[in-house]
């Protein structure tokens, strides 16, 4: 009889445990789409539900903290996992991520992510700061080759220029893009010297692509961020939970730009316009001011004039006043000055206007 080769035989755990290495080495990551099934949170900590479809149900685990987006029963989701088997036997999908998938989940997860956050203030118009008017400093995070990106600058530099730019490329769309965009926030957000504005941006997509921008992660550390936010993300008609957590809103990545910074074309036409409606109006001002110091001048003068004439006056009458009592002019109408003791025997002077005479007196009688 030929020889045989021994029967390899394996303990349970290390039978695990090679299934699971081949599952590794196999299928380090798998992505599965399916719907939510028997979805449990247990501890506040450990999730737990199955991801089918109409031919099989598998079971799931992740932690509460890997769930970025609120999932429940009946919503289609896409996972990345790991496959493996526990150690009592059960073959399980280990979660790193999950996302929903299709219009109706994406909107129901969005709904209730929504609902969640508003009630904890975070979109709340009060808590909402104003970006600086005219900013020389600002950080960028967004895709660099993107077509939004290239429209952002192009608006910002034609409509100012001048601003300094710190960008932070990351993906803006995909499982990945969530983590790089927070991490640029907390970079740029721990900058001994803080740029004036924070602003993220990317055009537009399908509600797959945007899905990222409803990550709660995310969508908190824009509402954490100690310098003020202004994201634009996808086209108009687009609601990101991103949008509705930052100070200020823009409904494309070129409006971001038309936000951020003033035209200074339409600065200049502005105080062009400021100067020819005040001009006139400002020289009409001098010119009755002007008017109005010349009358001043014209009345001040008067009262001089008037002032003088009364002085001058008054210098008159009082010449005349003193002429009249000049001793020579008392003389001239026919009086005499008498100097002398006046009584009888004694000799007095008399002087009139063209003699001086003595006499003696010789009789002194009270009239």
């Amino acid at each position: 009889m030929a020889n045989q080769t021994p029967q390899l035989i394996f303990s349970v755990s290390d039978f695990i445990a090679v299934v699971n290495q081949t599952f590794e080495y196999a299928y380090p990551t798998v992505e599965i789409e399916g719907e939510v099934a028997s979805l449990k949170i247990n501890q506040g900590k450990f999730v737990f539900f199955d991801i089918k479809d109409a031919g099989g149900s598998i079971g799931c685990f992740m932690t509460v903290w890997q769930m970025r987006t609120p999932i429940e029963d009946g919503m289609k989701v896409i996972i990345s996992a790991t496959p493996k088997i526990t150690q009592w036997g059960k073959f399980s999908l280990t979660i790193k991520s999950i996302r929903p998938s299709g219009e109706g989940s994406l909107k129901k997860s969005f709904e209730i992510l929504k609902a969640k956050l508003d009630a904890e203030g975070l979109f709340a118009s009060e808590r909402k700061r104003k970006l600086p008017i005219i900013p020389s400093h600002i950080a960028v995070i967004s895709s660099v080759q993107a077509a939004g990106y290239a429209d952002f600058i192009k608006i910002l530099n034609d409509r100012w220029g001048g601003v300094k730019i710190d960008v932070a490329q990351t993906l803006v769309q995909g499982a990945d893009a969530p983590d790089q965009i927070i991490r640029a926030i907390s970079y740029f957000n721990q900058q001994e010297v803080l740029p004036e504005g924070l602003v993220i941006i990317r055009g537009g997509g399908s509600a797959d692509d945007l899905s990222a921008f409803n990550d709660e992660l995310l969508v908190r550390a824009i509402a954490g961020s100690r310098i003020p936010t202004l994201v634009g993300v996808g086209h108009e008609i687009d609601e990101s939970l991103a949008d509705l957590a930052a100070d200020v809103r823009a409904s494309t990545p070129s409006n971001a730009a038309q936000i951020l910074v003033p035209d200074k074309n339409e600065i200049i036409r502005a105080v062009k316009n400021q100067i020819n409606y005040l001009l006139p109006r400002i020289l009409q001002i001098i010119d009755n001011q002007k008017r109005a110091l010349g009358d001043l001048m014209m009345g001040a003068i008067e009262n001089i004039e008037s002032a003088l004439s009364d002085q001058f006056k008054n210098v008159i009458s009082i010449k005349s006043l003193l002429a009249q009592l000049n001793p020579e002019n008392v003389l001239a109408r026919g009086y005499a000055l008498l100097r002398g003791e006046i009584k009888i025997g004694s000799t007095i002077e008399i002087e009139t206007s063209n003699i001086i005479m003595k006499a003696e007196v010789k009789n002194v009688s009270k009239k």
